[in-house]
């Protein structure tokens, strides 16, 4: 039976209890879904998206941010089988002392072999790409393969993945795979394989315990009736994820920063009410365009809860909205719950019920290439200047060319990926007594004044620093008598 006549076979009459070969475009007798190359195609195309989004980025100089930076140094670090300092962050700063995640030493290998920005990007690229795979292949099992595609192509370009490939790069890209191989394993009651796909998520970022957690209790909720066994191994595994996710937050962090955990301040502030307007529409963005809604009727949505919770109970404005990558990890679960729900309701008494579970598939995906094409980062694929490396970048390059390899140089945002590859690199005004060698800043605006090497004084007294270039509003400063040859890279 071909999807539509199971769609119009729906609205007529109940589906069986458990669909079966011929439900909607499912594979049929014999067959395996996992031999199905769809969910495969499905995530190279994404890939090569996600990789033109952040490379082109890349190129333009584009950057709001710091973080790739910082990730780079860490990377790096860890690379070459040193501790995982991220000067960006203060001199010496270990990484593991501001988040805790380990997970991204699995980068390192690969970053040894091709060095560089771009190489962080590619791997997040490939991740997110990775975690359509399941996602289309449990759509495609329970909703038939039509529908399948429809759910990964628009989980891939849903603006929760776009916003998150548009900014820098993060450590959130590994647990993006593993929430989505996790749940597909729910969706099939593998249980212990939805608990192994899991675990490592304690590894990804210190919340993510929680989120651990709470799959664990969806887990034991789900096997409960079938198998006790699974059921309360899953339950332990939700207090010992818990347990541990407290560990790291009073324990582990705090032995790598000793002024202890940076942010818990962020707790604190406007409360919980606070910008309500804002988190009501961060909701709406993760549960309409997204599932229309009908995520709500799956428990699988409780996975999304710590992360929305702790996002939500912050008196940090940044957190609530859609903006950034802070939603991105969301975005495998609502999926998978829509996936989950709309299984549920085709096989339900409520004709009307069904008929718009049956019709979501498609309208969502109709939704994300709406989106996609006007207001999300994608549409800038359709420009010829997304391509084109701007001069102005070109001059900024051939201007930093003049810092040699293995300089301490302190710079801010435009300037330091084009460097934290072959320098050491701290942040602007953040040197913390460290004296850098070279200074460069964007002062196209005139913030450090007309003449930077006064704020340059200013940063640290006692140092001489002449101005030795500017290109496009970026200047280049180097300290009297600190060296001007190349150097080796560390």
């Amino acid at each position: 039976m071909t999807s539509d006549a199971t769609a119009r076979a729906a609205q007529v009459t109940p589906a069986p209890a458990k669909p079966g070969p011929g439900a909607g475009s499912a594979p049929g007798p014999g067959s395996r879904p996992g031999r199905w190359a769809g969910p495969w195609v499905v995530a190279a195309g994404l890939f090569l998206v996600y990789l033109a989004l952040s490379v082109t980025r890349f190129r333009r100089m584009d950057w709001a941010s710091w973080d790739l930076g910082i990730f780079e140094q860490a990377i790096r670090a860890y690379a070459h089988l040193r501790e995982p300092v991220a000067d960006l962050k203060g001199p010496g700063a270990n990484i593991l002392g501001d988040h805790f995640s380990p997970v991204i030493a699995l980068a390192a290998p690969v970053y040894r072999v091709f060095p560089g920005p771009v190489t962080l990007l590619v791997v997040q690229a490939a991740l997110f790409a990775l975690s359509a795979v399941p996602v289309t292949r449990a759509a495609g099992r329970l909703l038939g393969r039509a529908r399948g595609l429809a759910v990964g192509v628009a989980y891939g370009l849903s603006w929760g993945i776009q916003r998150a490939v548009e900014f820098d790069f993060h450590e959130i890209a590994f647990a993006m795979p593993l929430l989505a191989f996790s749940l597909e394993a729910v969706l099939a009651r593998r249980w212990r394989a939805a608990l192994l796909w899991g675990l490592p998520l304690v590894l990804v970022k210190e919340d993510l315990g929680f989120t651990l957690a709470a799959l664990a209790v969806v887990v034991a909720w789900r096997a409960r009736t079938t198998d006790r066994r699974a059921a309360w191994t899953a339950l332990a595994t939700a207090g010992a994820a818990a347990v541990f996710a407290v560990l790291v937050f009073t324990v582990v962090i705090p032995a790598f920063a000793p002024a202890g955990y940076g942010y818990w301040d962020k707790i604190d502030g406007a409360g919980p009410f606070a910008g309500t307007g804002t988190k009501l529409a961060t909701l709406c963005w993760v549960l309409i365009p997204t599932s229309g809604l009908l995520a709500l009727r799956s428990p699988l949505l409780l996975v999304a809860a710590p992360t929305l919770g702790w996002r939500f109970l912050s008196g940090d404005d940044h957190y609530w909205s859609t903006d950034w990558h802070y939603s991105a990890v969301l975005m495998p679960v609502v999926a998978l719950a829509l996936v989950d729900a709309v299984d549920t309701v085709r096989r339900g008494e409520r004709p009307w019920l069904r008929a718009y579970a049956l019709q979501l598939p498609t309208a969502v995906l109709a939704s994300a290439l709406a989106l996609s094409a006007t207001s999300m980062p994608t549409a800038k694929l359709a420009q010829a200047s997304t391509y084109e490396k701007p001069a102005r970048v070109t001059a900024i390059e051939r201007l930093l060319d003049r810092i040699p390899d293995g300089a301490t140089v302190e710079a801010d945002t435009t300037s330091l990926t084009r460097l934290t590859s072959r320098c050491r690199v701290l942040w602007i005004g953040g040197s913390k007594g460290v004296v850098p060698d070279w200074i460069t800043l964007d002062n196209s605006s005139r913030w450090a004044g007309e003449d930077p090497t006064d704020y340059a004084h200013q940063l640290h007294p006692g140092q001489r620093y002449t101005l030795v270039g500017e290109a496009a509003g970026v200047v280049l400063m180097q300290r009297d008598g600190a060296a001007g040859g190349s150097g080796g890279t560390p």
